[in-house]
């Protein structure tokens, strides 16, 4: 039994943090479903502004399209292509699971973070462009887009809340997962294929703590120095263990197990942004110390491949809580305020994300320019 398999085995899904057009159709991908225990995928803009800007592998489809298409139409169209395909790659999967697994996200625009109506409108059409029954809709894990999940939860579509940084938010995102399934069971309507994830951002918390707790050292005498970097490296891991405390707290009780006797699904966590930053920490750690059933990690394909040859698992997840705990006290001790870092990570991820779709749109309007140029010479 190979590595990745055994960490499927422990009860967490492993999700490819990537795609492209090419891996989709010269067998890539399937190849990598039955030697890697893949069973789902995730896209972002910052992946589909490198694969658009990369080859010609999407040349032929843009050339097709019809004229007085915008920017935003074009992208919807090639990238609401590639999913397509992915989710039928996962379909099999799927089926086999009776809809717990085999899903593939794809992202509203980042435009949308603070405007639930907004997101609202763009997650339909995406939702009925791509027409499969494993797509999930990646909407930003802000106030907005808590709104937004539980209305889309209440109409049957499937949510991947995103950006996810603090258990806050993460509280706030629960919450509107389980009112939105309340508001569809009430409404009469079934809640039994209403699949969900969450997706906390694992790898940018150390980054960022990290940089605080250096600052901090600097201006400390030498010994309370090494106490405060004593702290380094472990703030992201201790904050995903609060957040699937949180989970399995909310999980349970009179309230869920009305959801879950109509056939509700668990809204998993997923760790995100798992591959390590920092090249002083081994580079799978953040698979390794967040290993437990009921949980997704979607990597990118470098932390799959480095996994696959020397990941080892055990269950992690719910070990060492009260440290966790600790840690974030300790934290704020030595003057680092964890909500401060990341309500700073929510700004950031918000930004890069707008800043990777800006770039995409630009690059899908350059193109468009040379195919034309190119289709007139």
């Amino acid at each position: 039994m190979n590595r990745l398999q055994r960490l499927h085995d422990a009860g967490q899904s492993i999700w490819l943090d990537y795609i492209d057009r090419t891996m989709l159709h010269d067998g890539t991908l399937a190849r990598r479903i039955a030697d890697e225990a893949l069973t789902g995928m995730t896209s972002n803009p910052t992946i589909f502004e490198k694969a658009l800007a990369e080859g010609t592998a999407y040349d032929a489809q843009l050339t097709a399209l019809p004229d007085g298409l915008s920017a935003l139409e074009m992208f919807e169209q090639v990238a609401g292509q590639d999913v397509q395909h992915a989710c039928d790659a996962f379909r099999a999967i799927y089926d086999r699971t009776d809809g717990a697994d085999g899903y593939v996200s794809l992202e509203v625009s980042p435009t949308m973070a603070n405007d639930a109506d907004g997101t609202l409108v763009e997650a339909r059409r995406l939702w009925a462009l791509v027409d499969r029954p494993n797509l999930m809709i990646k909407v930003p894990g802000t106030a907005a887009g808590a709104d937004a999940t539980r209305r889309l939860v209440a109409e049957g579509i499937n949510v991947n809340v995103t950006l996810l940084f603090s258990t806050d938010a993460y509280a706030r995102v629960i919450d509107a997962y389980l009112s939105g399934l309340e508001d569809r069971l009430d409404a009469g309507g079934p809640i039994d294929r209403i699949a969900s994830v969450a997706s906390f951002f694992i790898s940018r918390v150390d980054s960022e703590i990290d940089k605080r707790l250096d600052a901090l050292a600097a201006t400390r005498p030498e010994g309370e120095r090494h106490r405060i970097l004593a702290l380094k490296g472990k703030a992201a891991i201790a904050n995903a263990k609060l957040a699937y405390a949180l989970f399995r707290e909310r999980f349970s009780g009179a309230r869920w197990q009305r959801l879950a006797t109509a056939g509700a699904r668990l809204q998993r966590p997923l760790w995100a942004s798992t591959s390590t930053k920092n090249p002083a920490y081994r580079d799978v750690l953040y698979v390794e110390a967040l290993v437990g059933p009921d949980t997704v990690n979607t990597m990118p394909p470098a932390t799959v491949v480095a996994f696959a040859d020397h990941g080892e698992t055990r269950r992690t997840i719910d070990v060492d809580v009260e440290d966790a705990r600790r840690l974030v006290r300790d934290l704020a001790t030595a003057g680092i305020s964890l909500d401060d870092a990341t309500a700073q990570l929510l700004r950031e991820g918000l930004a890069s994300f707008q800043k990777s779709f800006d770039a995409l749109i630009a690059g899908l309007e350059r193109k468009r320019a040379l195919l034309a140029s190119a289709g007139a010479a």
